[in-house]
């Protein structure tokens, strides 16, 4: 089943919502496309992408960070802005619903926005980290990241560690390094377990974690894509949706709501 059937869209969501009912675990995977509607941007839309306003081994990747850390913050600072003032939009919720019905095992995220955890969701896997925490590159203290970055955005300065003047950087995984392991193996472990992998809002360009619907589909599991872009893998693919994911994700949980 693809978005290429000539299927209805309300067809679609109709056999979508027979798959979820039909499976006994599902694993999600989200990227930046289901944070879009909350108003922050994603990196490789022909519009808004952020890395068509930046060059990504400039001011994203660990050995720019440490020659510049200036560079990397300034370029952060309007997202962070979007991103600590955004809320959780209907898809997010939808999958908190979902969650909380017993019907989602586990969210698999790309995104470091925290929306997830904001709209009620328990089980995340944030696999590119988050703001939630800073760290020192020298001495590693750690820090609560929030703080850090409000004193940021209010004064423009690259953060230091208290401790011994290092710079802070947050717990987000710059370009260079590994993603955290403990975290991927969890994921990993949802990927192989699932019988059902609903995709959301993902490229599914970065590795690793845009391989995880190609190890779910070796283990077994169907695939439903909600994406409003194309993907590498959307050839193996069981139900291709392409469609805003605000929109799709309640209708696939309204069936499921206080169940």
């Amino acid at each position: 089943m693809s978005a290429d059937t000539g299927l209805s869209l309300d067809s679609l969501v109709e056999k979508a919502v027979a798959m979820l009912r039909d499976a006994s675990h599902l694993a999600v995977l989200t990227g930046a496309g289901i944070s879009t509607p909350s108003g922050i941007p994603d990196f490789r839309s022909d519009e808004s992408g952020l890395w068509n306003q930046a060059d990504p081994f400039e001011v994203a990747s660990i050995q720019s960070f440490r020659r510049r850390p200036q560079s990397f913050y300034d370029w952060l600072r309007p997202l962070l802005g979007l991103i600590m003032s955004a809320k959780p939009n209907p898809a997010h919720l939808a999958l908190a619903q979902m969650e909380s019905s017993g019907l989602l095992q586990c969210v698999i995220t790309q995104n470091i926005d925290g929306l997830h955890r904001k709209a009620g969701s328990h089980c995340v896997h944030e696999v590119h980290g988050d703001l939630r925490e800073a760290t020192c590159l020298n001495c590693f203290t750690e820090f609560d990241g929030e703080s850090i970055l409000v004193d940021y955005l209010e004064t423009g300065e690259v953060p230091r560690c208290a401790e011994c003047g290092g710079v802070v950087k947050p717990n987000v995984i710059l370009l260079g390094e590994l993603l955290p392991v403990a975290v991927m193996a969890k994921a990993r472990k949802q990927a192989v377990a699932c019988d059902l992998m609903l995709v959301v809002g993902s490229s599914l360009e970065m590795a690793p974690a845009g391989e995880l619907p190609l190890m779910a589909k070796r283990a077994g599991a169907r695939l439903i894509f909600v994406n409003l872009s194309t993907t590498p893998f959307d050839n193996m693919a069981d139900m291709i949706i392409q469609a805003d994911a605000a929109e799709i994700l309640p209708r696939l949980t309204a069936p499921f709501v206080g169940h």
